[in-house]
Parts: C-alpha cells; sequence; structure tokens
C-alpha cells in the first residue's frame, strides 16, 4: 500500500483503527464549549486533503473568556498556592494517563498531521510523559538565593510565577510542543491558554480532557483553537496575559513582539525558524556521516525547525556522500503514516505542500542540480518525493530561505575556516552540526557558528535537561532545561534592615 518515493502513495485505513474525534469544541475553565460565534472550521486528514471532522473556531472573544478563566485560576485558585510537590503529584499523573491513552493520541497526530503513527508512539508521546516528569520533579525546587548585601541590610530573592501565559504551537510537532510550554509552565504555578495550530487542533483538546481527569483545577489549562491572525493575535495583544512563548515562523514571530510591546509590555519567548548547516569533513566515516545528514533533514518529512538543510561536505569525500545520499532518498518509502513500511508520510497541508513545491521549482530556475525527487505523488494528498540539490550556491533562494519540506542542499567547502563562514552566511541561527574525528576541529566549529545547539557526531538528539532555542532571527529564549523553567518565574527582591548587627 506505499511505494517508494518514484511512485505513489495511497491512503487506506486499513492499516490502523482510527478511533472516533472525540473532542472538537474549545476548552475553557474546565469545560468543553462552543465558540462564542458558533464557527467551526475543517481538520483535515492530508492523506486525502478530506476533511476529518469539524473543529470550534475561536476567536477574540473565546480567548477573553479563556484568559478570563486563567486570570481567576491565577488570582483566586488553589493551583499557585499548592506546594511544589502537590503540583507535581497532579502533573505526575497526567502523564500516566498520557502513556495509558498513547495508541489514540498517536493516531490524532498521524491523521490530523500526517506524523509516522509508529514514532509518534515511539517519540513524540513519550516525550511528553517525560517532560511532564520532568517538570514535576524541579516544581518543588523552585528557590532563589540568601544576598550578602553591602549595608546593614538583610536580602533574598523569590522567584514567583510570572502569571497569565499564552502559548502558540506550531503543526510539526503537536504533542511535543504541547507539553514543551505547558509542562515548564504548570510546574512554575502558571495558568495557561494555549492556541494550538489551526492545522493540528486535535491532540491538544484530548490533553486538556486528560489534564482534568489529572486533577489539573479548572481555568489552569484552557485550549483555544483557531487561526493565528484572530486568536493568536489576541492573545498576543491582550492585556492580561502577562507572558507569551511562541514557535512558528520568524515573519509571524516579529507581529508576536509588535504585538506584546504595543499591549502591555509582556515579555515573549520566539523559537523561530532555522537553516540549519551540517558541516562534513574529510576524515568522518562516510556511512555514519551520510546517515547522520539524511536523518537529520528528512526526519518528519523534513518539516522540523532544526533540519539539516544545509549540507556542507568538504571537498575531499564530497562524491562519497552524495552518492550515499542520493541512494538513500532513492530508498525512502512514501506513502500512508500509519502503514509500518513508510518512512515519509505526507506534509500537513496544501499550503505548506505547495510552498515546498515552489522551492523546489527555484532551485531548479536558480541552476542547482536536481539529484533525485522534486515531485509530489499521486492524485491525492499532500505527498513528495525526497529531494536533493547540489551545486548549490549560498546566495540561492533555496540555500537562504526556510523550505520545512523534504528539501535537502548540498554544498561543498575546501578548508575549515571556509565552512565556519558559509555556515554563519544566514540570518537563522537555531542549530548547527559537524562531523569529525578531530577534536580540535569539533571544538572550533562549535564554538565559531552562530547557533543555539550545536552537535557534534550526531544530529537533533534532545534531551529535557538541554535547553534549545537560537541566536540571530531564530528568536530568543529557550525550552527544555531548567531554563525554560525560569521562563514562566519572576525574580523578586525581599530587603530588610537589620539593625545593630554584630556584623557585616
Amino acid at each position: 500500500m506505499a511505494d517508494h518515493c518514484n511512485g505513489s502513495s495511497h491512503s487506506s485505513e486499513s492499516f490502523a483503527n482510527i478511533p472516533p474525534i472525540k473532542f472538537t469544541k474549545l476548552f475553557i475553565n474546565g469545560n468543553f464549549v462552543d465558540s462564542v460565534s458558533g464557527k467551526t472550521f475543517e481538520a483535515i486528514d492530508p492523506r486525502t486533503g478530506e476533511a476529518i471532522t469539524l473543529v470550534s473556531k475561536g476567536d477574540k472573544e473565546d480567548v477573553d473568556l479563556a484568559v478570563k478563566a486563567a486570570r481567576f485560576a491565577f488570582d483566586n485558585g488553589p493551583w499557585p498556592r499548592l506546594s511544589g510537590s502537590e503540583r507535581g503529584r497532579i502533573l505526575m499523573k497526567l502523564a500516566d494517563l498520557i502513556e495509558e491513552n498513547i495508541e489514540e493520541i498517536a493516531s490524532l497526530d498521524a491523521i490530523n498531521g500526517g506524523k509516522l503513527f509508529s514514532l509518534c508512539k515511539l517519540i513524540d508521546i513519550p516525550a511528553a510523559s517525560m517532560a511532564l516528569r520532568y517538570y514535576a520533579g524541579a516544581a518543588d525546587k523552585i528557590h532563589g538565593t540568601v544576598l550578602k548585601l553591602s549595608k546593614g541590610l538583610q536580602g533574598y530573592t523569590l522567584r514567583e510565577p510570572i502569571g497569565v501565559v499564552g502559548a502558540i504551537i506550531p503543526w510539526n510537532f503537536p504533542t511535543i510542543m504541547f507539553f514543551m510550554k505547558v509542562a515548564p509552565a504548570l510546574a512554575a504555578g502558571c495558568t495557561i491558554v494555549v492556541k494550538p495550530a489551526e492545522q493540528t487542533p486535535l491532540s491538544a483538546l484530548y490533553y486538556a480532557h486528560l489534564a482534568k481527569l489529572a486533577g489539573v483545577p479548572d481555568g489552569v489549562l484552557n485550549v483555544v483553537n483557531g487561526y493565528g491572525e484572530t486568536a493568536g493575535a489576541a492573545i498576543s495583544s491582550h492585556m492580561d496575559i502577562d507572558k507569551v512563548s511562541f514557535t512558528g515562523s520568524t515573519e509571524v514571530g516579529r507581529k508576536i513582539m509588535v504585538a506584546a510591546a504595543t499591549s502591555n509590555l509582556k515579555p515573549v519567548s520566539l523559537e523561530l525558524g532555522g537553516k540549519s548547516p551540517l558541516l562534513i569533513f574529510d576524515d568522518a566515516d562516510v556511512d555514519e556521516a551520510a546517515n547522520i545528514a539524511f536523518n537529520g533533514m528528512f526526519f518528519n518529512k523534513g518539516e522540523i525547525c532544526v533540519a539539516s538543510s544545509r549540507v556542507h561536505v568538504q571537498e575531499g569525500i564530497y562524491d562519497k556522500i552524495v552518492d550515499k545520499l542520493v541512494e538513500k532518498a532513492k530508498a525512502l518509502v512514501v506513502g500512508d503514516p500509519f502503514d509500518p513500511q513508510v518512512n515519509q508520510g505526507p506534509q500537513t497541508d496544501k499550503k505548506q505542500f505547495e510552498k515546498i513545491l515552489s522551492y523546489i521549482e527555484h532551485g531548479k530556475r536558480e541552476g542547482a542540480t536536481l539529484l533525485t525527487g522534486g515531485k509530489h505523488i499521486g492524485q491525492k494528498g499532500y505527498y513528495i518525493q525526497p529531494t536533493i540539490f547540489a551545486d548549490v550556491k549560498d546566495d540561492m533562494i533555496v540555500a537562504k530561505n526556510e523550505i520545512f519540506g523534504p528539501v535537502m542542499s548540498l554544498m561543498k567547502f575546501k578548508t575549515m575556516e571556509e565552512g565556519i563562514k558559509r555556515a554563519n552566511n544566514t540570518t537563522y541561527g537555531l542549530a548547527a552540526g559537524v562531523i569529525t574525528k578531530d577534536l580540535n576541529v569539533a571544538n572550533t566549529v562549535s564554538r565559531s557558528v552562530r547557533a543555539g545547539i550545536v552537535w557534534i557526531n550526531c544530529y537533533a538528539v534532545f534531551d529535557m535537561d538541554c535547553p534549545y532555542g537560537g541566536y540571530k532571527m531564530s528568536g530568543f529564549g529557550r525550552d527544555y532545561g531548567l531554563d525554560a523553567l525560569n521562563q514562566y518565574l519572576q525574580i523578586k527582591s525581599v530587603v530588610t534592615p537589620i539593625h545593630d548587627s554584630p556584623w557585616h
């Protein structure tokens, strides 16, 4: 039922028992409710381009209701006033419930986002439980410091929850991104309003249901489905939201910053686009390097912000690496994400599908050499062949712009200095990679590349304890690690005089 990348893709529900969609409304103040307007929009199955179900369409009025509930829960409810260990216990319970429902949740992200069902069960859904448990463990370890002041004073700091958080998340990793924001925010004692991407709202609503079952109080977690220009804009400009955390495009990140500045000057965290370089040096093992480069680019059908989309290969092994990558691309099986034999599912929506194909045409017109792929597959659905360009110049559109799809650009370099210079020749700075057996080269490159995370002899390896975020136009702020928890906390200094102290 699935074919290699040069064949057609067949969409069928025979590979999995897809359960009925249970939750399609907004989740506000502990209840599933229709939008104020009563309007809905279609959740699309990218395997076919057809509607799965209708989902309530939230707008400014719905965001207002969600923020009102979150504000009341923060100012008057139990959540910020629970001990950290009690908040942690509830988050642990939510992690358990997610694992108990892993099959159903994985099917939602697969049918709604075109993600491989097998990898949702193996990676995405377990990552949600891991995030919850990590921050649950940190919830009772939030503390300030005692200050040694220079005068007859005693001082200490408190770390207090920042308040009501607005989170706007993308469609490429609906589950991981949801808990990347929700887990640290709730652990800190904040309340939150989440706007999932309009392309992939289904799993977020399921998580809201599970959160209530786990004992998260009403108003603490709210989910408002809707479009960025309406619901997202309402969150960004809301006068009663204390912080916004956003993952998505640089273009939208700019708009969020403007909205935050012109409303109540709320702080923002932005994890934005990337055009990440991977430098492969002559001393690298060819098979290992090709594996790392290929998986770094084509994992999750190229819809990953850290994708190794600019692969710079030192000239001594360039031809060998090219041959290996083309061989891998031609062997990749594209098809129904529920089929266990498939390696790549459909792109998430029609707009992204058409955007990727447009970039492929740009690459051809600008003179890059198309080594393999470059076409869509089948008569329905949003399937694209894994695509590799060689002879790519740094000023080509395919080398400069984030494509967010299965399109790799290959470039050749001579010296380490040239490789570093070309790696940094981008407005982005999200991630980078280096493959070499020389420790000095690895150290020099990792310190010279302007990126928020650098992988050495591996790529796209994430861990809950490892902060992740960008330099330059890839944004600021960090997800994961205790750095993420601190983004949802404010530091308050408390100072009292000490009279007649025997020492200072």
